[in-house]
């Protein structure tokens, strides 16, 4: 269960704005090509759909654990996204889908993905308590409940006393929810974070006008400085604890740019 622990880890934990399973499967893929290893790879969305249509990854119990196949080197890494609301996601069972798991598989890390999605599903038709997630109120007790799920599912992959080290680290990384990464502007480590969806225009010898529900976010970007140049030079931006990642950028004339983009932001959000 290492890909899922490390996903806690490094912050690959967010909330889903959209119940709309494209969308959705859209915004998680665009999480997993911020990777800096994994962002050559690109058209990661387009293979998760596309395998969507072939099969379901709906595995019950309002679970779903998409994957994208890779022939590439590499680790296994996956993001995970929480639908409070649930997702209609045409699982077998019918039940909207709250916690969605998807999978970056390079060709090499076929076997670790299989024996870590077994792994998983065996736990989730074992315990009770991670089956009722139509209950979990934000995204501290998600976290709490995907722990849950490893350390379950380390109980039966490996002999007892290893298991218990594992579960030991663990606990760890749920105790370091809180803590910061560095002084100043640093992601929190192991931290949750929300998904919001932004649109940046950008209007040449004009004011960068950002859009989003957000109020907040929108006055923090707005105050950004070289946040449109940034963007069109990386597609991925850090700015103040909220990393902004690009999904596409549209042209219109004369030479206006229009970045459709993702933010991440911790809980609270600095002004």
């Amino acid at each position: 269960m290492k890909s899922l622990l490390n996903a806690l880890q490094e912050g690959r934990l967010i909330e889903l704005t959209d119940n709309h399973k494209p969308k959705a499967l859209e915004y998680l893929a665009t999480l997993i090509e911020a990777i800096p290893d994994i962002g050559v790879e690109g058209g990661i969305t387009e293979k998760v759909l596309a395998r969507e249509q072939q099969n379901n990854t709906g595995i019950g119990k309002g679970w779903a654990c998409p994957h994208a196949r890779s022939l590439r080197d590499g680790e296994l890494v996956c993001a995970i996204g929480w639908s409070p609301a649930g997702i209609d996601y045409g699982a077998p069972d019918g039940l909207p889908v709250h916690l969605v798991v998807m999978y970056f598989v390079p060709d090499a890390q076929k076997n670790a993905y299989l024996k870590e999605i077994s792994s998983l599903a065996k736990a989730i038709t074992t315990r009770p308590e991670l089956q009722q997630l139509q209950s979990l109120t934000d995204l501290g007790e998600v976290r709490n409940r995907l722990l849950d799920a490893i350390s379950a599912a380390l109980e039966s992959m490996v002999p007892e006393a290893k298991a218990r080290m594992i579960q030991l680290e663990v606990k760890r990384a749920a105790v370091q929810t809180g803590a910061e990464v560095a002084a100043g502007a640093g992601l929190l480590a192991g931290q949750a974070r929300h998904l919001v969806p932004v649109s940046i225009l950008v209007v040449p010898g004009g004011a960068t006008v950002v859009l989003s529900q957000d109020r907040d976010l929108v006055r923090l970007l707005e105050g950004a400085g070289p946040l449109a140049a940034q963007l069109g030079q990386s597609g991925r931006v850090e700015f103040h604890g909220v990393e902004l990642l690009v999904r596409f950028t549209t042209t219109y004339q004369p030479d206006r740019v229009l970045h459709e983009c993702v933010a991440l932001k911790p809980a609270s959000t600095p002004a």
